[in-house]
């Protein structure tokens, strides 16, 4: 049984007042947390404000990062390492987002580095897939699903692909208000986890977590839940909001 993960990916949004308020209030509307994993991701300035939210609240959420840099130190002007990241209580970090991607020209290789510093390292990457909605209206998806996936992955090992938390996010579908129906979203996770057991082991693909990103809300959690092959969500913007995050956290299952 795979356990579902929720992450919440706060993009450049909350200062460290903000970001300290938010997650006070989303412990105190969350239970237990048995049954899933939760993962708030702020900007770097606020992740020293989430991790003391956290240990004052005792909750069981857990502090991610957005980004890291494949170095483990040296002369990058702007970029974070993992130790900095382990040192502000983090135990994520998103990998790949089309964000990067898009934005700051972040390349597969890149992202494969990337992963690998990560892997050495007790953090759990999150590695964010998908198609733009040019790619997916030529009848692309696979190919570049495919493609991300080879890229990324390229010359890990079975074990070290089995740490990996994968993050489907049609680009078309963030931050649009668009969001892939149900069936959409199944379809493409069974590709990957297809994919997944063609390259690198049936065992793996079973196991593998794999998340559905792009304009998730309170109102089509629990359809996608309901779906066998997706293990959770990451979330933009419903996460700033702490009562939506909450509803999504303690989605319905079907």
């Amino acid at each position: 049984m795979r356990r579902a993960v929720i992450a919440g990916n706060w993009k450049m949004f909350k200062t460290r007042g903000e970001a300290h308020s938010t997650v006070r209030e989303l412990a105190a509307l969350l239970g237990p947390l048995d049954e899933c994993e939760v993962v708030v991701c702020p900007p770097f300035t606020a992740l020293d404000a989430v991790r003391n939210a956290i240990q004052e609240t005792a909750s069981k959420i857990q502090c991610g990062a957005q980004n890291v840099h494949w170095e483990a130190q040296g002369a990058f002007t702007g970029e974070v390492s993992v130790s900095m990241l382990l040192d502000c209580g983090c135990r994520y970090v998103i990998l790949g987002h089309s964000e990067r991607r898009e934005y700051f020209s972040e390349t597969d290789v890149m992202i494969n580095k990337k992963l690998r510093q990560v892997l050495s390292s007790p953090l759990t990457p999150i590695l964010c897939i998908g198609e733009t909605l040019r790619q997916r209206e030529q009848g692309l998806v696979l190919q570049v699903v495919a493609s991300q996936l080879e890229g990324g992955l390229a010359g890990l090992t079975p074990s070290e692909v089995s740490r990996i938390i994968l993050a489907y996010e049609p680009v078309w579908a963030i931050g649009t208000g668009r969001t892939a129906t149900p069936e959409i979203a199944e379809e493409v996770h069974q590709l990957i986890r297809n994919w997944l057991k063609e390259k690198i082991s049936s065992q793996v693909a079973s196991a593998a977590r794999i998340l559905y990103g792009g304009s998730v809300k309170p109102e089509n959690i629990d359809d996608l839940m309901a779906q066998p092959d997706i293990d959770g969500a990451l979330v933009g913007g419903a996460s700033l909001d702490p009562k939506a995050f909450a509803r999504i956290v303690n989605f319905r299952k079907a």
